[in-house]
């Protein structure tokens, strides 16, 4: 009989201190970034540029799937420098924002990689705001150029006229003119996906682009009620590319087993069942870059729905898919899923909402072929800050995992945010790291708070282990996430305190199996108000994305209970809906 295999057969530490070696793959450097002395990778894409210059050497492979739409690297790399060169063209230059309003789509990728070509900053806005939510965010950035969808454009054909500094909107997939001048259809410059193999080769516009060049604006919900756009550098962009591969090979080292090949050309393609949206930190920088940098294939889905995500799992033999808890839940539970032919998936990954414990264990239990994953992030550190993968996970599943070499980890005195809490402690997490964005576009005071000496106050509460395992206790922020979607609780209790039949309202979550939590309110109305339930869902609705309308609205018969200091007694409030 022979002894289990030992594991881990070496540290934390040991993997990544062997991986960061000089000449390895992983190797690191220190940079001075805006002052600050940082680690970096000295082997990641300088720039986005170079991200899709390293996906067009795989040519003829498939890139992007949608439906019957099948595009090649060759194919989707000459639509994105036509769509350059006419953007040059209207006169965007470097540093000009252009906006990408659109469900995930091949047009997605082209826009955002023709934008970044051309040095402009590129702004993914929620594709799942209101018309007015919308247009804050093109206002508040300066967009010059947007391109949206034909669903986008709807919502926003009567707030154009608010917007006198958009100068050009192209819009995919329009059915039928709305809008002004201003609007022009997109497959007028580069056709539909299909044909776009057949476009021009066209020259790299020559444009100087540095690894500290300003990239991408990424709105994240704001503590004021408003949005904030996180300003990211193509550093902050390319990092992420390198903590996805690290976290994977430290995995291998921790079980005694050898480094597989590196070079994405001399195997098997990569397939990503991509259901998160493009425009969150997530799609873009966890899942879009490092799939194209690595000559990977992204399978797209109109809406997610778990039967027709098993179809294509078992049609496109994907390895890898994910997002949130609730996509590895649907697929675990559902009763079809014996029909379909899953072998192929390898990773079911997911972060962004919490998840239970009980979800690692289920994933290894029906898909024994895949590793489990699951991390910690914010749109502040470019999505993908620690990552949590395989063995590692089903030995700490409340983790989040480690940081990635070149990101540090703090926990503070939550209430002075100076003094460094010792290991177990639990306090504010406060990170350091390439990945972590520049500042909050137009809002100084709330960079100042957040943004200090290169460390990012992230508003968690967590604590780290003796191995630097870090876990997240609470949040700081008042701020609950469904499925995701970061919500932030005082923009819908703004909404709610607008309707003139409200004197007080709290926002607070509940928990949702699959979702993690779900909004939920508590309302006292004033003397004689006559709202219902429904009347304040619709009201909500109308003024904000759907995702933050509250699931439930429960009347409470006097004004809300405050401690000494005024503040709603929140965790007293939750109790209702724990019945």
């Amino acid at each position: 009989m022979t002894d289990a295999p030992v594991w881990p057969v070496m540290t934390v530490a040991e993997a990544h201190a062997q991986l960061t070696a000089p000449g390895q793959r992983f190797e690191m450097e220190e940079k001075v970034i805006r002052g600050v002395l940082t680690r970096t990778w000295k082997n990641a894409p300088p720039t986005l540029r170079d991200v899709l210059l390293s996906g067009r050497t795989f040519g003829e492979r498939e890139f992007l799937i949608n439906e019957n739409e099948r595009v090649t690297y060759e194919a989707y790399a000459r639509a994105t420098l036509t769509l350059a060169h006419r953007l040059a063209a209207d006169g965007v230059k470097k540093g000009d924002r252009v906006a990408v309003i659109m469900r995930n789509l091949p047009e997605w990728p082209v826009t955002f990689w023709a934008g970044i070509l051309l040095g402009a900053i590129v702004t993914p806005l929620n594709a799942w705001w209101t018309g007015a939510e919308l247009e804050y965010g093109l206002a508040d950035s300066g967009t010059k150029v947007a391109f949206v969808d034909d669903e986008r454009l709807e919502r926003l054909a009567d707030h154009l006229k608010n917007l006198p500094d958009l100068e050009r909107v192209y819009v995919s997939r329009l059915s039928e003119a709305r809008g002004d001048g201003r609007v022009s259809r997109l497959e007028d410059v580069i056709g539909k996906p299909n044909a776009w193999k057949a476009l021009a080769d066209l020259p790299m516009p020559d444009v100087a682009i540095d690894p500290e060049d300003d990239a991408t604006i990424l709105y994240t919900s704001g503590t004021t009620g408003k949005p904030k756009g996180a300003l990211g550098t193509h550093r902050n962009m390319t990092s992420n590319i390198m903590a996805s591969g690290i976290a994977a090979a430290r995995n291998f080292l921790r079980a005694g087993q050898p480094l597989p090949e590196s070079d994405p050309h001399k195997l098997p393609q990569r397939c990503t069942l991509l259901v998160v949206p493009m425009f969150h930190a997530t799609g873009l920088s966890a899942n879009l870059s490092p799939s194209m940098n690595a000559g990977g294939k992204i399978v797209m889905m109109r809406r997610w729905e778990p039967e027709a995500a098993m179809r294509l799992i078992e049609a496109e033999k994907v390895g890898s898919t994910g997002g949130v808890p609730t996509i590895a839940w649907q697929l675990i539970e559902h009763p079809a899923r014996e029909k379909y032919d899953l072998s192929s998936l390898t990773a079911v990954s997911y972060g962004g909402a919490p998840s239970a414990p009980e979800l690692v264990r289920k994933i290894v239990e029906v898909f024994p072929a895949s590793q489990p994953g699951n991390g910690w992030g914010m749109t502040e550190t470019t999505a993908t800050f620690t990552s949590h993968l395989g063995k590692d996970y089903s030995v700490r599943p409340e983790s989040a995992g480690p940081a990635a070499p070149v990101g540090e980890m703090q926990i503070r005195d939550a209430a002075d945010g100076v003094t460094i809490l010792p290991e177990g402690a639990v306090g504010e997490l406060w990170v350091k790291g390439p990945q972590v964005v520049k500042l909050y576009w137009n809002k100084p005071e709330a960079t100042a708070e957040t943004f200090v000496d290169g460390w990012l106050r992230t508003g968690d509460l967590a604590r780290i282990d003796e191995e630097g395992f870090l876990f997240i206790i609470d949040r700081a922020k008042d701020m609950l996430i469904r499925g995701g979607e970061n919500i932030y609780c005082v923009e819908v209790e703004n909404v709610l305190y607008d309707h003139p039949d409200v004197m007080d309202a709290a926002l607070v979550g509940v928990p949702h199996k699959t979702l993690g939590e779900e909004p939920a309110a508590i309302v006292h109305l004033k003397p004689g108000g006559t709202a219902t339930q429904a009347d304040l869902r619709a009201w909500v609705r109308e003024r904000l994305a759907g995702f933050k309308v509250p699931v439930k609205v429960v009347f409470w018969p006097e004004t809300l209970p405050r401690n000494a200091n005024g503040k709603i007694l929140k965790t007293e409030l939750k109790k209702v809906f724990e019945e």
